[in-house]
């Protein structure tokens, strides 16, 4: 194993991490014994940039709970090293959420150390490459749809709308929606891309340019995938057919929500969060070797906006910010 290796580290000049409109970047040389505490080192083979990543790296949200810290919620690669029975030198492994890149040392490293039990043995249907294709935005689109279907939704309900369409978690839902043989609608504000959201398994693309609803509308959607929240997410509330389904994932308009009871108690609809940081180790498991199964996209490739190394993160990270992307960005390690 290698005395030094390239990592990009977030600080700002006080390190306390409540300054993070302070936070700084840097790509430096790093050891192993810098890395915080677990008994695995994995030689990293790629990330993803998510949301939450790029807001750590550019200081525009309160991501880190530490510093200096290295950012990054998800990685995948090989052991390099084992102190515990879980693993052993060689295994493919991947991790996401479980506190990854918030409080201790993420995947925008070459070496990573984690404790075992936060480690996922990669499923047999997938690579490094593809894991991280899918990644955390992948993983959590999967959390929402198995919180939906536990809460009956079927593809003979009718349609799944997902809003967010271009970005990360809302092109997987799309294209996991697609392959569990779901008809998928998307919402986007960009509807020059309708395209590449048909690509991605859109069956249908809306462009919304109205908000104004009433507490109940005509139903729309058997169910929804909101990345959005605000006044989209009342709008889609209203919208959705007796005992469906919204998964909250995502704030990118607004953290605020002002609607009414109306869709709850005269139509029954839930409204599921969705939070894929502390997720169940089982059912993480579980959802990741489903992604490598059934759940796997036909389109996988298709999802992949670019690929970057550590030298690109900080740029890339201001184009998720802008929402000048669409699907994934990959970081090669």
């Amino acid at each position: 194993m290698t005395n030094s290796f390239q990592a990009l580290w977030a600080t700002n000049p006080t390190n306390d991490p409540n300054e993070f409109s302070q936070i700084q970047t840097q790509v430096r040389e790093t050891q192993i014994s810098e890395l915080t505490t677990g008994d695995v080192i994995l030689r990293a083979q790629y990330s993803g940039l998510n949301y939450k990543d790029a807001l750590a790296i550019t200081g525009k949200g309160k991501i880190l709970r530490q510093l200096p810290l290295i950012p990054g919620i998800d990685v995948a690669g090989v052991v390099a090293e084992s102190r515990s029975t879980l693993f052993k030198e060689g295994d493919a492994v991947l991790i996401n959420g479980a506190n990854l890149g918030e409080k201790m040392c993420g995947g925008f490293s070459q070496y990573v150390r984690v404790p075992a039990d936060i480690l996922i043995p990669m499923p047999s249907g997938l690579n490094s490459r593809e894991a991280m294709i899918l990644g955390t935005a992948g993983f959590t689109a999967a959390l929402a749809i198995h919180q939906m279907e536990k809460n009956g939704l079927r593809p003979s309900k009718g349609p799944v709308l997902v809003t967010g369409a271009t970005g990360g978690v809302g092109s997987c839902a799309l294209s996991l929606l697609n392959q569990l043989g779901y008809e998928a609608e998307a919402l986007t504000r960009r509807p020059e891309h309708q395209d590449w959201l048909e690509l991605c398994g859109a069956n249908k693309v809306i462009e919304l340019e109205d908000l104004n609803t009433r507490p109940l509308e005509s139903v729309v959607w058997a169910s929804a995938v909101d990345n959005v929240g605000g006044g989209i997410l009342q709008y889609i509330l209203s919208r959705i057919d007796l005992w469906g389904s919204v998964a909250s994932i995502g704030l990118a308009r607004s953290a605020d929500l002002n609607t009414t009871l109306f869709p709850f108690i005269l139509r029954g609809v839930n409204l599921l969060g969705v939070s894929s940081n502390n997720c169940p180790q089982k059912l993480r498991v579980e959802l990741w070797n489903k992604l490598g199964s059934e759940m796997k996209p036909l389109n996988l490739e298709h999802i992949l906006f670019k690929e970057v190394e550590l030298s690109g993160l900080y740029e890339a990270a201001e184009t998720v910010i802008a929402g000048k992307h669409l699907g994934r960005i990959l970081v090669q390690l």
